[in-house]
């Protein structure tokens, strides 16, 4: 796994981020996180992972399978303001920090529909403590690596509480 930058070294790119749990549309922390500090967003497909489910959010690992999400890049003036926000949010402390929920990794995400293509892009995969921890060991495994559609939809009243990772 790399942690360097997506466009191979300090290049001064801003590659963009792919996206697969509560920072999709119409998910929580979309609204509060992403409103307003995105110039595009587009579906992908991160291959090569696995999706299993988190205490309200997800969780995605290396593995044979698919992760289905969104691909979006930063507007402009806001990529170091949307990175430390996404980073805060999904506790990553810096590479290989032990006490990182996540790892921000660079990654191939695929682009599906007529133009295709790929992108290399920020992915968010759990911590190798989370994975070994609980998720190899008794996680609950999301077929189809869609988080939306795995779950039930949510009462209003269960929502209490801040926002969490994804």
């Amino acid at each position: 796994m790399t942690t360097s930058a997506p466009g191979g070294g300090a290049t001064g790119a801003e590659p963009p981020f792919f996206v697969y749990g509560t920072l999709l549309p119409g998910e929580p922390n979309h609204d509060l996180f992403l409103r307003g500090r995105t110039a595009w967003e587009r579906p992908a497909v991160l291959p090569r992972a696995l999706l299993y489910e988190g205490p309200g959010y997800p969780y995605a690992i290396e593995g044979h399978g698919r992760v289905h999400g969104t691909l979006l890049a930063a507007a402009p003036g806001v990529y170091g303001e949307l990175l430390g926000l996404l980073d805060h949010l999904e506790e990553f402390l810096g590479p290989g920090h032990p006490r990182n929920l996540y790892e921000r990794v660079a990654r191939e995400v695929e682009l599906p529909g007529p133009d295709g293509g790929s992108a290399r892009a920020w992915v968010y995969l759990a911590a190798s403590a989370v994975t070994t921890r609980s998720l190899r060991t008794g996680g609950v495994l999301i077929p189809g690596g869609r988080w939306a559609a795995a779950r039930p939809p949510e009462k209003p009243a269960a929502r209490g509480g801040g926002p969490h990772p994804g």
